[in-house]
């Protein structure tokens, strides 16, 4: 019989998952990343314990608990390597990691951005990694400035309206 016919058992499909990949560049995090973080270590032990429960007679369980340590070794890696940034070492008025930044395009439209930490960005929450180009671009601007922001739809030039810091440790 061919091979082609022949289901594979569940212990097999272990191997096909691929790692979540660790970034290379640092991990700095915001007090609200760190203790992200941290609930996430902890969601993830109390999934696996229940998975690993679960996982003796139940296929999908046991797909999921593979799932379930995957991401652990992730976020363990990416606690392991955070950097808690101290919001309040930098000026009040310069856009630096940590910084809530509102900027004004030259058709007068207005938008805010967090600039944070790989694992707790969201864009469609206005939270963008400090890697991210757009980031890239703000750091070090201050109020007043004028920037050239990269972006995938192209360049585009904004003002620096406000500049704050809620985050302040």
């Amino acid at each position: 019989m061919s091979r082609a016919f022949v289901k594979e058992s569940d212990d097999d499909l272990g191997d096909a998952l691929p790692q979540r990949p660790v970034p290379d560049h640092a991990n700095y995090v915001t007090p609200r990343g760190l203790e992200q973080l941290r609930a996430r270590v902890r969601e993830l032990a109390e999934s696996h314990e229940r998975l690993k429960a679960e996982s003796a007679d139940d296929s999908e369980a046991k797909r999921k608990l593979r799932e379930v340590e995957r991401d652990q070794r992730y976020v363990l890696a990416q606690l392991e390597r955070a950097e808690l940034v101290d919001p309040a070492q930098h000026p009040v008025d310069e856009v630096r990691f940590g910084a809530t930044v509102t900027v004004e395009d030259e058709q007068g439209h207005r938008e805010t951005y967090s600039i944070v930490g790989d694992d707790e960005a969201e864009v469609s929450a206005g939270r963008i990694s400090w890697a991210t180009p757009l980031a890239r671009s703000l750091l070090g601007a201050k109020v007043g400035d004028t920037v050239r922001c990269r972006r995938p739809a192209g360049e585009r030039v904004v003002e620096i309206i406000a500049v704050n810091y809620p985050d302040r440790v």
